[in-house]
C-alpha cells in the first residue's frame, strides 16, 4: 500500500521536506491533495480525513497515513519513515542523532516564517511590516549565520566524512538541509549567501545533495513546486537584510 501524503497542494511549504525524503528512497507514494476530486483527492480529501481522525487527530498538514497509522508533524513522520524506506542508519544513536538535527531544521524554519508573520499568522504580511523587518534584520544577521555554523560543525565531525550528516549514506537529514538551504537562497538571497561563504561545506554539501538522480529529477519535474509567496520561505527583498 502506497503511503498517502497529505499537504497543502499549493506550497512547498513543510511538506516538501516529507516528499524529498519518499523521492529520494523511491517509496511508492500518494500526494492526496494534489490529486483530483474524481480520484478521490483534492483538500476537501485531505481535510476530511484530519477532521475525521477521531483518537490522534494531527493538529494540521503535513500528516502521513501508512494502512492504519496516522503520523502529524514534519521531523515526526521523517523519524517514521527513516527507517522503512532507508533514510536513517540502523544504530539508536544515529537514529536519535538525525532526528536531533531535524528538528533543529524544524526550528530554523520556524524562525524564517516568522520574519514575515513575527505577529500573528491570521494578518497578512502588510499589516505587520515594521515588526517583519525588526524580526528579518536580527534573523539575517544573526540567526542565520549561527544556524549554518552549526551544521558547518556537524558535517565537520562526521566521523565518516563531510559528505553527510550522520555516517556514510543520505539521511533524511541530508535532504532535509538541502531544501532548507534552498528556501533560505530563495527568500534571502544575499543575507544566504554572505552566511553560506562562511560555511563552505553547508554549500557544497546543498551542491551535491541537489545532484543526487532522484532528487534532481524530481526538482526538473511538474511535481515539484516552486516556492511562492503563499509558503513558508518567501522573498520580500526589504527583508533580505544584514
Amino acid at each position: 500500500m502506497a503511503y498517502e501524503l497529505h499537504y497543502w497542494p499549493m506550497i512547498p511549504g513543510r511538506g516538501e521536506f516529507v516528499r524529498l525524503a519518499l523521492e529520494q528512497a523511491g517509496a511508492d507514494y500518494v500526494d492526496v491533495a494534489r490529486r483530483p476530486e474524481e480520484d478521490g483527492g483534492g483538500i476537501a480529501a485531505m481535510m476530511d480525513r484530519l477532521e475525521d481522525e477521531p483518537v490522534r487527530p494531527p493538529f494540521a498538514p503535513p500528516f502521513l497515513r501508512d494502512s492504519d497509522r496516522v503520523i502529524g508533524q514534519t521531523a515526526a513522520i521523517l523519524l517514521y519513515l527513516g527507517p522503512r524506506i532507508g533514510l536513517v542508519g540502523a544504530d539508536e544513536t544515529d537514529r536519535i542523532w538525525t532526528h536531533q538535527i531535524q528538528l533543529t531544521i524544524a526550528d530554523m524554519v520556524a524562525e524564517a516564517h516568522d520574519t514575515h508573520h513575527p505577529v500573528g499568522v491570521g494578518l497578512y504580511y502588510e499589516d505587520q511590516r515594521p515588526e517583519a523587518r525588526r524580526r528579518a534584520e536580527d534573523f539575517c544577521r544573526n540567526r542565520i549565520p549561527k544556524f549554518l555554523a552549526w551544521f558547518e560543525r556537524v558535517l565537520a565531525g562526521n566521523p565518516a566524512g563531510a559528505g553527510h550528516l550522520v555516517g556514510g549514506q543520505v539521511s533524511y537529514a541530508d535532504t532535509s538541509l538541502f531544501q532548507l538551504v534552498a528556501g533560505l537562497r530563495y527568500a534571502y538571497p544575499n543575507a544566504a549567501a554572505r552566511a553560506l561563504a562562511q560555511a563552505p561545506r553547508v554549500a557544497a554539501h546543498a551542491e551535491r545533495i541537489g545532484r543526487l538522480p532522484r532528487i534532481a529529477a524530481y526538482r526538473a519535474s511538474e511535481r515539484c513546486l516552486p516556492f511562492n509567496e503563499q509558503g513558508i520561505f518567501r522573498h520580500y527583498p526589504e527583508l533580505d537584510l544584514g
